[in-house]
């Protein structure tokens, strides 16, 4: 049942501005390599009456508001109704939807948020995937990188996916909570709908519409144990 990681399982491509760039895609992870291009391509469209170009490769839709000491590097677009808050770090190579919070310090780099995610305190966002109405809470980290330097693979019913990829954190589903102080291993997918347990660490895949508790304990959110 691989089929639980593909795109059309996990997120509303929809509720975001790279719809066309998932459309090419089987995992969420397949479109990493091409969001740069994608990023100046889609960016050179933009309504100059909607956003602003600031710098080389950056869009910032006038509606939104960014505080004068966040960080912005390109390629980056950023969307309607979004705040940017106090020294926020966008490394560049990014998409912000509508309606988003890129919070206090939080760093972002070679991601997308889609439409009303939530990333408010703190949090390091790394080569991963925010689903639509996310939210992860304070602390929470997308790790992106293994120990070893070895490509990230995503564990799966007992099975190991190859992503050829040496940095991907993590897939979060469509209205998916990650408590506080959590970490997400690199390879890390969740499903829809799900809420993970604060200062818990998350490996491979949890299944949507569950609650993820401390020690890896995972229960459909009718309490019947997975």
């Amino acid at each position: 049942m691989v089929e639980k990681l593909y795109v059309k399982n996990l997120l509303d491509t929809s509720k975001t501005i790279a719809k066309p760039l998932f459309d090419e895609a089987v995992y969420p992870w397949d479109v990493f390599d091409k969001l740069a291009e994608f990023i100046v391509k889609i960016g050179s469209t933009l309504s100059e009456d909607e956003y602003n170009k600031i710098g080389d490769d950056i869009w910032v839709h006038k509606t939104a508001q960014v505080a004068p000491t966040a960080y912005l590097h390109g390629p980056l677009i950023i969307g309607e109704g979004t705040e940017v808050r106090h020294c926020a770090f966008i490394r560049g190579t990014s998409i912000v939807g509508k309606n988003c919070v890129v919070g206090n310090s939080t760093e972002l780099k070679g991601s997308i948020l889609f439409d009303n995610v939530q990333c408010p305190h703190y949090n390091y966002i790394g080569d991963s995937i925010l689903g639509f109405k996310s939210h992860t809470g304070a602390g929470v980290i997308t790790s992106n990188l293994k120990s070893d330097k070895s490509l990230v693979t995503v564990a799966f019913e007992g099975e190991k996916l190859d992503t050829n990829r040496k940095k991907f954190g993590a897939i979060i589903g469509d209205g998916t909570e990650v408590g506080c102080n959590s970490v997400l291993n690199p390879g890390t997918v969740i499903g829809r709908n799900t809420n993970v347990y604060p200062l818990s660490m998350v490996r491979g895949y949890v299944a949507e519409d569950s609650i993820y508790k401390s020690r890896g304990e995972v229960c459909r959110k009718n309490l019947r144990h997975v």
